[in-house]
């Protein structure tokens, strides 16, 4: 299963390489003397290094590995079928070779639970058809009211820009993003788009002003709400300066929390807990996802009228507080879940 340069190898950091030996030993010596392992769970994990980092910090391993749960690195230079076995495969690669293998190993291995299927994955790499499942939701009677921008995508001559926004009904300065994610993950550009700019293969969208942006994590079942503070502010003198387009700093880090500061309580104040759990519901209905999060902002001006802008796949839930409690739970229940369906003999 050697993939080709676009993928690192999760086995190559040393510290994990750590990991998955220490785990991989412990099951091997337990097994080797005759007696029953005590894992309730193996979970295989393909993940880039940045993630890694993120996600398999020594906190959520301890806890884990105390609950029964093991993680282990998958090798990328060998087929996965001869590896595990395992109960859970967790990954977040890039790449067409790697969608491909996972799949496969999906249709041969049913018994094993794929986090999340690439197919799914697939259809948040497409801004347009992330969004648009969230317009198809029914979302009525359930303590508010979630839409997404106006958008445009732009994917021709960018001399086209300013006609094309007037077409939509739309008015410069917009925000854009690339529109495919393969080209940048959506949380590390946002471009404000002036009256002379010209810019190929973005999405433009329209946002209302708003000094929170909600980070609404699911993880399976579980909800978890986090505040970050949303694009800056630039004033008529600086947006009269800037040449075209303007490159936003990242706002989704968690240096940009807003959970402690000072805010107005109508700007602050979540979404009512019935709306996300509709909208959580729904969305993992339509995408197929289990591990994914939502970035939405309020409509400034009222209470409970929202915007969804972005959905992510198996985000940054280091950032998530409690997330190492969140997640092993989470995990447990696929265990529980599985042996539901298992026929009684």
């Amino acid at each position: 299963m050697r993939l080709k340069g676009e993928i690192h190898n999760p086995c190559c950091d040393e510290e994990e390489e750590k990991v998955a030996e220490e785990n991989g030993r412990e099951l091997n010596s337990i097994v080797g003397v005759g007696i029953s392992p005590p894992a309730k769970l193996v979970v295989g994990y393909a993940l880039t290094s940045k993630k890694k980092k993120s996600f398999l910090q020594p906190k959520l391993l301890g806890l884990a590995r105390n609950m029964g749960i093991f993680f282990i690195a998958i090798d990328l230079n060998r087929a996965l079928s001869d590896q595990g076995p395992f109960d859970v495969v967790l990954h977040k690669l890039a790449g067409k070779e790697w969608s491909e293998i996972i799949e496969d190993y999906r249709q041969k291995h049913p018994e094993v639970t794929v986090l999340d299927p690439p197919n799914a994955v697939q259809h948040l790499h497409n801004r347009q058809s992330m969004l648009q499942g969230v317009a198809d939701l029914n979302l009525s009677d359930c303590h508010g009211k979630v839409g997404v921008p106006k958008q445009l995508i732009v994917t021709k001559d960018p001399l086209s820009i300013p006609n094309e926004v007037d077409k939509a009904g739309l008015k410069l300065p917009l925000v854009a993003k690339p529109y495919l994610w393969m080209v940048a993950p959506s949380h590390m550009n946002y471009f404000l788009l002036t009256t002379n700019a010209h810019s190929q293969n973005l999405n433009l969208r329209w946002f209302c002003r708003s000094g929170v942006l909600f980070k609404v994590y699911i993880v399976g079942e579980a909800i978890k709400v986090v505040r970050r503070f949303s694009l800056p502010n630039i004033s008529k003198r600086e947006l009269e300066k800037l040449a075209g387009v303007f490159r936003f700093p990242r706002v989704s880090c968690a240096a940009a929390s807003a959970d402690d500061a000072d805010l107005d309580p109508s700007i602050a104040e979540l979404p009512e807990r019935p709306l996300l759990e509709n909208l959580a519901r729904q969305l993992r209905q339509r995408l197929g996802l289990r591990l994914f999060n939502v970035d939405m902002i309020r409509e400034h001006g009222t209470k409970d009228v929202f915007y969804v802008i972005d959905i992510n796949y198996f985000p940054g839930y280091g950032k998530m507080p409690d997330y190492e409690h969140i997640f092993t739970d989470f995990l447990l229940s696929l265990v529980q879940s599985k042996h539901k369906k298992r026929p009684a003999t």
